[in-house]
């Protein structure tokens, strides 16, 4: 949680006409060229890229495209940052949009308290509540700073703050629902849950049903920033933490082998090395913890080497994903929250 803000207002709110105009933030400009009617953003587009008339003449005409999402970092990026362009500038536009946006989120929330990939409209995969890449996450955590933060958001009337708090509160239980329970225990998420049923569904053709030791940190740290957090958020932080530990893979290494005959020119493999510190795979088969690397023909493979190389070399399939959070912030959450019921102490993993 953010904690208690300053109410303060920023000094052009205060005294109109005092202020000289700030020099124009291309990033700002770019990305109000990129806001959709509807109010969302796009993903993978460059918001620093500096564009001529032309390039906005053709934004503009897209306007009314429907591609708003909230993957890879879309919407809840750029109303941050448009947030803080107008507390520095004043421009209405950027508040304007800021409102819009919100409004996007929280009319794509599902009545379960999920949230789909993209919105509006949401089809295949995309209709699915999505962690994949922090789309979930992000909005949620965004929505939290909007209801409390009353510096970085000063312009958000009291209304449009209670929704934004109301609209978390139904997105933890929904979270705690998806959390994937196995033989009586709490395990960690998906990458995608289904949009009724709330189990755990496939996306992309190599993104299997399965659960995830990278989306799943981020929901665990979001948990975690919960202050006050009841038994069933505890309990659930606990349960992804053990499955961490249980997953983890040791003994192992990722490298880049040179591999002059390949379109990269290297290729990734696996290799045995003792001295190293665990590794976590993207996907694990449930009920059995065994990693899942898998080509675009969705047939799941037991290593690394036994997929494509255009899918090896192309997809992030083992990481370091936990590491940080098991080292240092689960250990201060623990002795702060459940310093009676030990999980994973420092130095345990």
């Amino acid at each position: 949680m953010t904690g208690k803000v300053k109410t303060a207002l920023p000094a052009f709110l205060l005294v109109v006409g005092t202020c000289p105009p700030l020099p124009a933030d291309t990033k700002a400009e770019n990305i109000l060229l990129h806001q959709r009617a509807n109010g969302g953003w796009p993903k993978n587009y460059d918001r620093d890229k500096e564009l001529n008339q032309n390039a906005q003449k053709v934004l503009r005409a897209l306007k009314k495209r429907n591609d708003s999402t909230f993957d890879n970092g879309a919407t809840h990026t750029e109303i941050r940052y448009l947030a803080k362009a107008f507390n520095q500038s004043g421009d209405p536009r950027y508040r304007e949009a800021v409102l819009k946006g919100i409004e996007l989120i929280l009319n794509a929330q599902y009545a379960n308290g999920g949230w789909p990939q993209r919105f509006p409209n949401p089809s295949g995969y995309s209709a699915h509540i999505t962690f994949n890449d922090g789309a979930m996450i992000g909005v949620l955590a965004v929505l939290r700073e909007v209801s409390m933060d009353k510096n970085t958001y000063p312009f958000v009337n009291d209304t449009l703050r209670k929704r934004c708090a109301k609209a978390v509160e139904r997105g933890i239980p929904c979270i705690l629902k998806c959390q994937i329970v196995v033989d009586g225990k709490k395990t960690a998420w998906c990458a995608q849950h289904d949009e009724n049923t709330l189990v755990p569904r496939k996306a992309r053709s190599y993104e299997l049903p399965s659960i995830s030791g990278a989306e799943s940190v981020g929901v665990v740290r979001f948990l975690m920033e919960i202050e006050e957090p009841s038994p069933e958020i505890i309990a659930a932080v606990q349960g992804a933490v053990r499955w961490f530990d249980e997953a983890k893979l040791t003994g192992i290494r990722e490298v880049r082998k040179e591999a002059k005959d390949t379109p990269k020119g290297w290729d990734k493999v696996v290799v045995k090395d003792a001295s190293a510190p665990p590794l976590w795979a993207r996907f694990y088969k449930i009920g059995t913890n065994q990693p899942i690397f898998c080509s675009r023909d969705g047939i799941p493979r037991k290593t690394i080497a036994e997929i494509s190389y255009e899918r090896r070399n192309g997809y992030s399939w083992l990481g370091y994903y936990p590491k940080d959070l098991l080292a240092k912030e689960y250990p201060a959450w623990q002795k702060k929250w459940a310093p009676t019921n030990n999980v994973l102490l420092k130095g345990s993993h």
